[in-house]
């Protein structure tokens, strides 16, 4: 599996710190009230089928800049790059503070986000990935306690604080990972590794393995297509649609190799 590079992140963030005259509902805090603007506090992150969880944090003056530079290096090198409400949060969040860093930063990258993976294909009772992890068995987030250590490692600068949200947001990771393996052979694959490595197209697009062809359908105006799945039903099962002309090519193959 070397040939794939799939990079699972999760990132942390810090409150804006304003001034304001009374709390209430219904209240205007504007822009200008903030007197500290919001930071990445810590990104985690690790790549497909490795054990090791990677980790960054803000620095000592709750800095992310370095932070940033480092981890957009890892992020550039992924083919796809995977996370829950990826692209609504965490892509935007590290693009805005690239910006005000001044660090190059890609306009686009090839995601995958779980939290649309579970929101179009599936009818979870709630799409949080804490549930979803726990309803897949495949395990659950840390506690936090809740905004206090928020508190403790914005205002407090509190080093174990710290420690315990890089903890967390690494446990996040591996989870994600795990809620993406169960998802995944039942979503549209975004990446052709089969291709990827030198392959065809009517070989799996997720593991690279021989097809196993199962229907025909036609669209509205006629064209052709083919639902084919991973022949390894037991690791993979992933399955993908090919149109007209792959298929023609993959009968030969199986033609050519039926009478050697």
């Amino acid at each position: 599996m070397d040939y794939r590079k799939r990079l699972f992140f999760d990132i942390e963030t810090s409150p804006n710190i304003g001034v304001f005259w009374r709390s209430g509902f219904n209240l205007t805090i504007t822009p200008y009230d903030i007197i500290q603007e919001r930071a990445i506090i810590c990104v985690c992150w690790k790549w497909e089928g490795k054990d090791e969880v990677h980790s960054l944090h803000w620095d000592k003056n709750n800095s992310d800049k370095k932070l940033l530079k480092e981890f957009i290096k890892e992020l550039e090198k992924a083919d796809e790059a995977i996370a829950h409400n990826g692209d609504r949060f965490d892509i935007k969040w590290l693009r805005t503070r690239a910006l005000f860093h001044g660090i190059d930063m890609n306009h686009t990258y090839d995601t995958i986000d779980t939290l649309k993976w579970a929101k179009s294909g599936f009818n979870f009772n709630s799409n949080k990935l804490d549930y979803i992890a726990q309803f897949l068995g495949v395990g659950k987030k840390l506690e936090t306690g809740g905004l206090d250590l928020w508190k403790k490692v914005c205002l407090e600068k509190c080093p174990s604080s710290l420690n315990q949200m890089v903890e967390y947001c690494k446990q996040d990771v591996v989870i994600l990972e795990k809620v993406f393996q169960k998802l995944n052979p039942y979503s549209k694959p975004k990446t052709n590794y089969a291709v990827l490595k030198g392959g065809d197209k009517y070989e799996c697009p997720e593991c690279g393995k021989l097809g196993n062809y199962k229907s025909m359908r036609t669209t509205a105006h006629g064209t052709i297509k083919h639902r084919m799945q991973c022949s390894d039903r037991t690791n993979c099962r992933k399955q993908w649609t090919i149109n007209n002309k792959t298929y023609i090519d993959f009968i030969r193959f199986k033609f050519n190799n039926a009478i050697k």
